[in-house]
C-alpha cells in the first residue's frame, strides 16, 4: 500500500515539473525585457571624447588626406595691383568668325536641315537645292566629253592612216605628197584632241567650284538609264565652321539668287564684349591689358579676357569711345546681346593684400578662405572680397599679412566643413 502511494507521489511530481520550469522561464525573459525598455541615464562622455571636439568653423583633416587632396598653403601678401576701371557693355559676335551663307548659284531650295538657333558643326548640311546653272554645267561638262571622244576616235584613225602611208612610201606604192597630207591629217587631230581637252578641263573647273569632286565627275555617263544631271545639279550649302544659326532667311520651294544671304553662322566659342569708356578715363586704357566681365545671368561666374582694340571714334550723343575686350566662351556661357559689367586694367598701380583666387570658396553666401592652424587643423576665415587680377584676389578685409591660406585644395576643406556640419545637425 505505501508502496502504491510513493509510486503515485513520484508520477505526480513528475507532472508538476515541466510546469516549474515554464513559469521559472516566463519569470526570466519578463525581468529581461523590463531591463531593456526602462530608461538609464546616458554615459557621460569621457575626457578623451572632449578633446577630440573642435571648434565651430575648424576642420581637422590628417596629413596623408591633404597629400591626397592636393592642399597647398600660400602666404597672405601685400601686391602691387594694376588700377581698374568699371563700365558697361554688350555682348557680341567676333566678326571674323561671322559667315554669310549664299547659294553659289541661281536655284530652287528643295531641303533646309537648320532652323533659327540652331548649333551647327562644321560641314553640316544646311539647305539643298537645285542649282540651274549647275545642272547646265553639267550638260555642258557632258557633251564637251563626248566631242573628246570624237576627236580621240579621228586621231586614232589618222595614225593609222599615216603609219600605212609610212609602210606604202618605203616601197614607193604611194607619192610623197600622200604622205605629207596624211602627216598634216594627222597634226590637225591631235590639236583638235589637245582643244577638246582644255573645253573639257575648263567645265572641270566650274564645276569643281560647286563642289563636285574628280570622284563624282567619273560618274558622270551620257548613256545612263537616267540623265546625270537631274542628281548631279543638286547642291549642297554647308556649314563653313561650328557655330550658331543667327539668321535665317530663306523656304523650301524659294527660288534663291546668288546675292541673297541665306544664313548666318557665328562662331561663339569666342566672343567681343564691346565695353564704353568715356572720354576721360581713355588715357587709362591699356591696349592687350586683361579684363574681367560678370554679367546678371550667372552672379557668381566671372569671365576673363583681354582687351584688342580701342576705337578712334567717339561717340558724340554719350561722349564714349568703344573699346573691344575678346573673351574666351567655349562653352556658350555668354548669349550674344547680354548686358555685361566689365572691369578693365588701368596705368594707375595701388597697394593690396591678396590672396590667389583658389583659395577664396563660397560658404552660406559668404566668401571664406581656410587658414591653417597646425598641421592637421584648418579654421575657416569670413572674407571681404575686392576685385580680381589675373589669378590673384584682392582682400578688403579679415586678413591679415602673412597669414598662411590653402590655395589649391580649397574646396577640399570646404566639403569636409559642410559634411561635419550635416553630421552634427543628425
Amino acid at each position: 500500500m505505501n508502496e502504491q502511494i510513493s509510486t503515485a507521489d513520484r508520477g505526480a511530481a513528475s507532472r508538476m515539473l515541466p510546469l516549474a520550469l515554464t513559469l521559472v522561464l516566463g519569470i526570466a525573459v519578463g525581468a529581461a525585457a523590463l531591463w531593456l525598455f526602462t530608461d538609464r541615464p546616458a554615459a557621460e562622455p569621457t575626457t578623451e571624447e572632449h578633446a577630440n571636439e573642435l571648434p565651430a568653423g575648424v576642420v581637422e583633416v590628417p596629413e596623408a588626406a591633404q597629400k591626397n587632396a592636393s592642399i597647398e598653403d600660400n602666404k597672405v601678401a601685400t601686391t602691387r595691383l594694376p588700377g581698374t576701371l568699371e563700365v558697361t557693355g554688350i555682348v557680341t559676335a567676333d566678326e571674323s568668325r561671322v559667315a554669310h551663307v549664299r547659294p553659289l548659284a541661281k536655284g530652287v531650295v528643295e531641303k533646309i536641315s537648320v532652323s533659327l538657333g540652331s548649333r551647327v558643326t562644321a560641314g553640316q548640311p544646311l539647305l539643298m537645292y537645285d542649282n540651274i546653272e549647275l545642272g547646265q554645267l553639267v550638260g555642258d561638262f557632258l557633251t564637251e566629253q563626248s566631242a573628246l571622244r570624237q576627236t580621240q576616235t579621228d586621231r586614232e584613225v589618222k595614225r593609222t592612216g599615216l603609219a600605212r602611208a609610212e609602210a606604202l612610201i618605203k616601197i614607193e606604192a604611194i607619192a610623197q605628197q600622200e604622205l605629207d597630207l596624211r602627216r598634216a591629217e594627222f597634226r590637225n587631230s591631235e590639236a583638235a584632241v589637245a582643244s577638246a581637252e582644255a573645253r573639257v578641263s575648263r567645265v572641270e573647273e566650274q564645276l569643281h567650284r560647286f563642289g563636285l569632286t574628280d570622284q563624282d565627275l567619273r560618274a558622270l555617263r551620257p548613256d545612263a538609264n537616267e540623265a546625270p544631271h537631274r542628281a548631279a545639279s543638286h547642291s549642297t550649302l554647308r556649314a563653313p565652321f561650328a557655330g550658331v544659326i543667327t539668321k535665317f532667311d530663306v523656304a523650301v520651294g524659294e527660288v534663291v539668287e546668288s546675292d541673297k544671304e541665306l544664313f548666318t553662322v557665328a562662331d561663339i566659342s569666342t566672343v567681343w564684349v564691346l565695353a564704353d569708356v568715356y572720354e576721360k578715363d581713355i588715357a587709362k586704357i591699356t591696349t592687350n591689358g586683361s579684363v574681367t566681365v560678370k554679367v546678371d545671368a550667372y552672379p557668381d561666374r566671372t569671365f576673363t579676357g583681354r582687351i584688342t582694340h580701342l576705337s578712334d571714334l567717339i561717340d558724340p550723343a554719350t561722349r564714349a569711345a568703344k573699346v573691344r575686350c575678346v573673351v574666351d566662351n567655349r562653352d556658350g556661357a555668354l548669349k550674344l546681346d547680354m548686358f555685361a559689367k566689365i572691369t578693365l586694367g588701368t596705368v594707375d598701380e595701388r597697394q593690396a593684400i591678396t590672396v590667389p583666387a583658389d583659395a577664396v570658396q563660397q560658404v552660406d553666401n559668404q566668401a571664406v578662405v581656410f587658414v591653417r592652424q597646425s598641421d592637421t587643423r584648418f579654421e575657416r576665415k569670413n572674407v571681404q572680397v575686392g576685385r580680381r587680377t589675373g589669378d590673384l584676389v584682392e582682400i578688403l578685409g579679415g586678413l591679415a599679412d602673412g597669414e598662411m591660406v590653402v590655395g589649391k585644395g580649397s574646396f577640399y576643406l570646404k566639403t569636409a566643413l559642410l559634411r561635419e556640419r550635416i553630421g552634427d545637425e543628425h
